[in-house]
């Protein structure tokens, strides 16, 4: 990192976010794209496909994250060990992602591709069963590409070499926007064709980075595998912090499983693909606010270790300022263009049907959107001081203790069907987030501020004293 990044990151910190923010936004963007062309593509083929998509995607969450997890862990010790000028131990930690990523992407798959079935029975897929066995067969049988692509992309952005690691992000959403339509509908492969294209479009962005680090060997890390050395306290150390990131994911996913079962016992599976489809929506207006969280992640970081809590507290302060202001304004034009957004879903025969309930949906689930940036920049927050298991305990309170609870009370307790679901979902949402604000602004912030106020009293006593023997 040159000087000037230095200077970005230890200055002032609203320039900081907001300079910061905009190439994170540009890359989330893209990263978004994988999702979102499969929805609407299979959106041709019918509100079932879209469910079966629904019911797959919180596993298919569970599998990926492991990539990130190790790709996490990865990155950390890649770059204390780039600072410590060990370019040995860089690429021995490199060896043991790749090592373990191989692991846990065989035994998991296989346990899933095994299990398929009745486990889709179970989390309510029943109906369609047969789109969604054919979608996840596929995508699992190669969940090593989905998983060895997030541990790629984490060796670069270890090194600082972001614009290759954005750069495979990007040719994997141009491939699948390409390959979607032609393998679902030209070569009439229906949902299989939509699972094979994505499988095709990470598989070339691998390869890519794999010619870049094996081939072309331009990069600090040089991942010989003659050179490596099994270490067990690098596998330890990837894994304690791979496993709280992946739990969070997992997590996650079976928040989004548990509401999908919650829908079908108020209603059926037509009602998941509208609840799906209108998160997909609410998911693209949360993209500039991660970025936000992302860059708050750095210059509170460096905040915290410089003992700056005055700029620990402006940062997290600005951050939610403009998170606020952005989601209002997402909010507003989802309201007003919510059935414009809902055809981009429903444009073929098949799903027709679905824009009325996709565009009140989205009216009702906006007002989400102006209750997350609170929770999310006080978890980035937590992130920044180190203080991952925080923000794991942040997201079982919110999405269980809350969310859930108050989705099975409004909609099956007391009855209120879906739109009970839906308001349990905003209320928990809004009381989990404002507790995640509470615990950074009081027992965080500005516990840190007094006890630096406190050790600085005290510096100046002593100092007095001294001055006055």
């Amino acid at each position: 990192m040159d000087n000037k990044n230095i200077e970005l990151i230890t200055g002032e910190p609203k320039k900081a976010i907001i300079k910061l923010s905009i190439p994170i936004w540009i890359t989330l963007i893209i990263s978004f794209t994988y999702n979102l062309v499969d929805t609407v593509w299979v959106a041709g083929l019918g509100p079932g496909a879209l469910s079966a998509i629904a019911f797959v995607g919180p596993i298919y969450m569970i599998l990926v994250s492991i990539g990130t997890g190790i790709g996490a862990g990865a990155s950390s010790l890649i770059s204390r060990s780039i600072g410590a000028n060990d370019h040995e131990h860089a690429n021995n930690v490199g060896l043991h992602a790749i090592l373990l990523g191989g692991i846990l992407s065989i035994i998991p798959a296989l346990l899933i591709l095994f299990f398929m079935k009745p486990i889709l029975i179970l989390i309510g897929a029943g109906n369609v069963l047969n789109y969604a066995m054919d979608y996840s067969f596929i995508i699992f049988i190669f969940i090593f590409v989905f998983i060895y692509s997030s541990i790629g992309s984490s060796f670069f952005r270890a090194e600082g070499n972001v614009k290759r690691a954005t750069r495979a992000v990007f040719l994997s959403s141009i491939l699948d926007i390409i390959l979607d339509p032609i393998f679902i509908y030209t070569f009439k492969l229906g949902i299989k064709g939509a699972a094979l294209a994505t499988v095709l479009s990470v598989t070339v962005s691998c390869s890519i980075m794999a010619y870049w680090l094996w081939i072309k060997k331009d990069n600090y890390l040089e991942l010989t595998y003659k050179d490596f050395k099994l270490d067990l306290n690098i596998i330890k150390e990837i894994l304690s912090l791979a496993i709280p990131a992946t739990l969070e994911t997992t997590i996650s996913s079976i928040f989004a499983l548990s509401i999908n079962l919650l829908i079908m016992q108020v209603s059926n599976h037509i009602s998941v693909a509208v609840f799906t489809t209108s998160m997909q929506i609410i998911n693209v207006t949360a993209i500039p606010l991660n970025a936000i969280a992302t860059a708050l992640v750095t210059v509170a970081g460096v905040a915290y270790g410089a003992k700056n809590y005055e700029n620990l507290k402006t940062a997290h302060s600005f951050s939610i300022k403009i998170g606020f202001l952005l989601s209002l304004i997402a909010t507003i034009i989802m309201i007003i263009f919510s059935s414009q957004i809902a055809t981009i879903f429903s444009y073929s025969s098949e799903s027709a049907g679905l824009a009325p309930q996709i565009a009140s949906t989205i009216r009702l689930l906006s007002l989400y959107v102006l209750l997350i940036p609170i929770g999310i920049m006080s978890s980035a927050l937590f992130e920044a001081i180190g203080k991952g298991l925080y923000c794991l305990i942040l997201t079982i309170i919110r999405s269980f203790l809350l969310i859930l609870i108050f989705a099975y009370l409004f909609g099956i307790i007391l009855g209120w069907g879906l739109n009970g679901i839906y308001a349990g979902i905003i209320l928990g949402s809004f009381l989990g987030s404002i507790m995640g604000y509470i615990w950074a602004k009081i027992f965080i912030i500005n516990r840190l501020i007094k006890k630096n106020l406190k050790e600085y009293i005290h510096e100046k006593k002593a100092q007095r004293n001294f001055n006055k023997n």
